[in-house]
């Protein structure tokens, strides 16, 4: 299990420099798209759906979310803050939500959920990929830091983990966990900001706060496969479950960093 799960994690990742630092921008927003299409077909199961016929409709109408979003932010010009602030807010309101849970679950509220989780995801991931001069080593940079994050909350809870973040969701991570990850988060980050031209000290605290919601996302994505009595979103990928169990923690980090990058352009 381990030798197949480091085979799947290698040749991941090199799919995914691959086409970060290779793929034309269009190429690598659409690439990011079907990405985020499958996420809507694994997010179907959460609402109960199993068969093909069943998750079809939500994969038509995640495609179609995602091409409204396009052509709005890209062709019309509609300020990206309309999509990723409902979507800082939603985040937000998940962390206290894992916390308190068990609460009622409603199938509005899954279908909801859905579009904030993945919309905003799939934006977050495209402006940061377009940022001049540097858009691949962005969009890198927000993976590495969501990386970094995840490592550093494991070591961490491992070696220290005594107090329970959300027990009902998780029970493994502790908030040493997510102390840990947001240190090696936030050092991962102050050492990439010269690359990136922002200043070590600032950008490393805000990679805090990234770190924080990348443990939202894994939360929030394990919230509602307990709530649908899944182990795991998929299993495209052997030994490490679907697309959502490997993307979960970014769709949370993605957008609000692209958020905080948005502002600070305008700033």
């Amino acid at each position: 299990m381990i030798r197949q799960r480091l085979i799947t994690a290698l040749v991941l990742a090199a799919l995914l420099l691959g086409a970060i630092f290779y793929l034309p921008p269009l190429w690598l927003g659409a690439a990011l798209g079907v990405l985020l299409v499958g996420g809507f077909w694994e997010w179907a199961g959460f609402a109960g759906f199993s068969t093909p016929a069943q998750r079809a409709p939500y994969v038509v109408s995640g495609a179609l979310l995602l091409t409204l979003c396009h052509v709005a932010v890209f062709r019309f010009a509609i300020s990206p803050v309309v999509i990723l602030g409902p979507a800082a807010i939603w985040w937000a309101a998940a962390l206290v939500w894992v916390i308190r849970y068990p609460t009622p679950v409603s199938a509005m509220l899954v279908h909801a959920a859905s579009v904030l989780v993945l919309v905003p995801a799939w934006l977050g991931l495209v402006l940061l990929a377009q940022r001049v001069p540097d858009g691949p080593l962005w969009l890198f940079c927000a993976f590495l830091m969501v990386w970094a994050a995840d490592t550093g909350a494991y070591f961490s809870g491992k070696a220290f983990g005594k107090n329970k973040l959300a027990p009902a969701v998780s029970p493994g991570k502790t908030w040493e966990g997510v102390a840990g990850g947001a240190v090696l988060c936030g050092a991962v980050a102050a050492g990439m900001a010269p690359l990136l031209g922002m200043p070590p000290g600032p950008f490393g605290l805000c990679a805090i706060a990234i770190a924080l919601a990348s443990v939202v996302g894994d939360l929030i994505v394990s919230l509602f496969k307990r709530n649908a009595g899944l182990k795991d979103s998929g299993k495209l990928f052997p030994g490490h479950g679907g697309i959502l169990d490997r993307i979960d923690s970014v769709c949370a980090a993605a957008p609000l960093l692209a958020l905080g990058m948005w502002l600070v352009d305008r700033a």
